[in-house]
């Protein structure tokens, strides 16, 4: 995950597009802290889809490019009001697993390392660019949490990094992928303007251009572009618009058409 625009002119070099092309920054709830997007989503969520209405039934859930997972944390948090403050580990009553996974391997340690709710919340390494590699283990996830598809994903600020890397045909791959392993779907993407200020990073940081970038057909407004794929070709449908961060970027919940339509407020 990453930044654009102005609020990134801050951020030094290590920060930089430039200097991690995959959006895997060491710091990045530093500058993007959870609050940014938790403000937006409901506490009430779970209920409003419709999950955890059988006491017994297991909510499961994704995030897709967790970072150090500190925004996997406060989402478990923020939708489990039993969890009464950010210090307490006591796990509430529900059972809502959280997976997040990152393709960076040290994120990944130390949001293991950190992790306040192992029982609940699981971090793996993981590139979901890996086709086979990586729904082999999202539905090895699944099964071992009695799972068809989780009921809840999360892909925020991802979309431009695998755009930029591995090109169009990449991008509309993932929200197909996550489309098939999801219920719900909570995306945020990228608009253009992150793409134009990644390149410039790294062309002023002397790297050489992200492979794709001149090639890419899919430009604009690329959120606008994932929703009419998310629906012609994925069979989701947009459920609702939370809003736009603070940076900018349109939270937008997709659930699947069989999904029976609870009526959240549009």
């Amino acid at each position: 995950m990453a930044t654009c625009g102005a609020k990134s002119e801050v951020l030094d070099e290590k920060d930089d597009p430039g200097a991690a092309p995959y959006g895997n920054f060491i710091n990045y709830y530093t500058f993007n802290p959870p609050e940014n997007r938790l403000s937006l989503i409901p506490t009430t969520l779970i209920q409003d889809l419709g999950c955890g209405k059988d006491s017994s039934e297991t909510i499961l859930m994704l995030d897709v490019g967790c970072n150090s997972g500190d925004l996997t944390v406060a989402l478990y948090r923020h939708l489990q009001p039993r969890v009464l403050s950010e210090d307490s580990t006591t796990p509430p009553d529900s059972d809502l697993q959280l997976l997040g996974f990152d393709l960076d391997e040290t994120l990944i340690l130390r949001a293991q390392q950190t992790n306040p709710f192992p029982q609940n919340i699981s971090f793996i390494p993981l590139d979901i660019t890996e086709d086979a590699a990586s729904q082999t283990q999202l539905q090895d996830y699944l099964r071992q949490h009695g799972g068809f598809r989780f009921h809840l994903s999360l892909c925020l600020a991802v979309t431009m990094w695998v755009h930029l890397n591995h090109g169009d045909a990449a991008l509309l791959g993932l929200l197909s992928r996550l489309a098939s392993v999801s219920q719900h779907l909570l995306l945020e993407a990228q608009p253009w303007k992150c793409y134009r200020s990644a390149a410039r990073r790294l062309r002023k940081l002397g790297r050489s251009d992200f492979d794709h970038f001149k090639e890419l057909k899919i430009r604009g407004d690329v959120a606008e572009q994932a929703r009419e794929h998310l629906e012609k070709h994925c069979g989701m449908a947009l459920m609702q618009c939370f809003g736009s961060t603070s940076w900018d970027r349109r939270l937008l919940l997709f659930r699947r058409r069989e999904t029976v339509d609870l009526h959240l407020s549009q």
